[in-house]
């Protein structure tokens, strides 16, 4: 009983500190989700940066994959360990048998439209990951603006000063790179390579446009359930890459957490709220006894409105205190729930046998 006690108030300690809420002073921002703007006086005329190719299209590596064909796809990568439904109407390839490789390609009707790297062994051409901020920078023309043309209108992206310094973007021919930035260590994390249609609805950035918007399709009841469940193997697949780059064990599926992280990620959405504290279901603590997980310590990373898996990973990779729960040495299991836009990551310790 003595064991029990003490073991409490542990918890009640570091769920204090991991407790994560958007109110604690972190630098926690979620990614935009303003409404693009129409301009009509954005002029028709691409601008001479936008006309400029940038880097050129890699012969090899993940950027090589941008346009192939899925036999293409498959002579290089061989066969997916799954298959999960994105929500911008591609199905992701995900390949995750090596993480110090692991690969998401993004496959619509047929050819390759985005594909995003993370891995200390993954060919990143033209870039490296866990190259220094400051040599991207300094070989490459980074602009706060990327216009361009597509099927007859224009789209113009800005970057704010934290998306320059954080995720910035660079023209690749036809396509673009997304590069995600560890500020923390000033290198690059990992990669993202798209194409104009994905960026566009995506939209992961401030954006004008003249023309026609081009919208990611509604999923249905059950495309959304599909999605849900293949975000979140995704983000434990990615946590667990984050955590191999700093020397950590990998941390296990728990169905048990990952229910009461889905129930609260629910909650949120519905309850049109943000924060761990549920006035229905109460704290973590709180969540985690009404299930009967039995753990011995215990922490939760919230996030909404992110586009994906690998931007609210990457997001909570840059923010101080989740990092800390993502990078924490103690945790052995993770149960991860999202429920449309909202995510949510409860970290464990489970009793020792």
């Amino acid at each position: 009983m003595g064991r029990i006690l003490i073991i409490a108030a542990i918890f009640l300690i570091i769920g204090l500190y991991l407790g994560f809420t958007k109110d604690n002073g972190d630098d926690l921002v979620l990614e935009q989700e303003t409404k693009p703007k129409v301009d009509e006086s954005l002029d028709k005329k691409v601008s001479e940066q936008s006309l400029h190719e940038g880097i050129r299209q890699p012969e090899k590596g993940v950027g090589s994959l941008l346009g192939k064909d899925i036999d293409a796809l498959k002579s290089v990568l061989g066969k997916p360990s799954r298959v999960d439904l994105s929500g911008y109407g591609f199905h992701w390839w995900v390949f995750n048998n090596d993480l110090d490789q692991y690969i998401q390609a993004g496959v619509l009707n047929g050819r390759v439209v985005t594909a995003y790297g993370i891995g200390p062994a993954l060919n990143v051409e033209p870039f490296r990951i866990g190259q220094p901020v400051d040599e991207i920078f300094a070989l490459n023309v980074i602009e706060p603006e990327v216009t361009f043309e597509l099927n007859g209108s224009t789209y113009k992206f800005e970057l704010s000063e934290q998306d320059m310094n954080t995720r910035p973007i660079v023209k690749m021919g036809e396509y673009f790179v997304q590069l995600y930035i560890d500020k923390f260590t000033g290198s690059v994390s990992s990669i993202r390579y798209m194409d104009k249609d994905t960026l566009v609805k995506q939209r992961p950035y401030e954006m004008v446009y003249r023309g026609d918007l081009i919208d990611p399709p509604e999923p249905s009841e059950e495309d959304w359930q599909r999605i849900e469940a293949g975000t979140e193997k995704q983000i434990l697949d990615i946590t667990n890459v984050m955590r191999s780059r700093h020397a950590l064990g990998n941390l296990q599926w728990d169905d048990q957490t990952a229910e009461v992280a889905y129930a609260h990620s629910k909650d949120m959405a519905e309850g049109a709220y943000f924060s761990h504290e549920s006035e229905k279901f109460g704290n973590l603590s709180d969540r985690l006894k009404a299930a009967d997980v039995l753990y011995e310590l215990a922490g939760e990373n919230i996030a909404a409105n992110y586009t994906d898996a690998p931007a609210v990973v990457e997001g909570w990779l840059n923010s101080e205190s989740h990092r800390e729960a993502l990078l924490n040495n103690e945790f052995t299991h993770l149960g991860v729930g999202v429920y449309r836009k909202h995510y949510t990551q409860n970290f464990v310790k489970r009793w020792e046998e």
